[in-house]
């Protein structure tokens, strides 16, 4: 599958945040970026998925385009591959908040050692769609080409002093 988005810090929460559907994810990579390959295990929700993700070259560098593939996991083959990731978990609620034309954004409030970073992702269909896209007031800073806002970079930080 392939997937377009782009991803931002957020300036202000969205009012009202709590009525929206919310997922508890912890999610960390099973070795380092090699060719760009990356290879992540999530737990979101009650599900378990081991993802390959590998970039997909665009003339555009404000957008991210990644081929992913996703497989289920069971909860003792992601516990076991939990006790081989590399650098740190990675642990945020996800809020699912609905945007015009359609559109979502996926609020990342982060926890543990990242608690403080708050970042949003949109998806698109296309990217004439992303190259259109507006943010709304509450977007703030674009780090879409900004690796150290990447999860698989996070995950090798000790501090969020680290970003700034």
């Amino acid at each position: 599958m392939k997937e377009i988005e782009k991803k931002f810090l957020i300036k202000k929460l969205p009012d009202n945040l709590e009525q929206y559907k919310k997922f508890e994810i912890e999610q960390g990579y099973l070795m380092p970026n090699i060719s760009g390959l990356i290879i992540r295990i999530r737990k979101y929700g009650d599900e378990f998925i081991l993802t390959y993700k590998s970039k997909i070259k665009s003339n555009n560098e404000s957008l991210k385009i990644c081929r992913e593939e996703e497989l289920p996991l069971t909860l003792e083959a992601y516990e076991y591959l939990k006790t081989k990731i590399e650098g740190n978990l990675v642990e945020k609620s996800r809020y699912i908040f609905p945007l015009e034309n359609n559109l979502k954004a996926e609020i990342d409030i982060f926890k543990g050692y990242l608690t403080g970073l708050k970042m949003v992702e949109v998806e698109f269909k296309s990217e004439e769609e992303a190259n259109a896209f507006i943010p709304p007031y509450w977007f703030d800073k674009d780090v879409t080409s900004d690796k150290r806002y990447g999860n698989g970079y996070l995950s090798n930080i000790d501090d969020i002093k680290e970003l700034f």
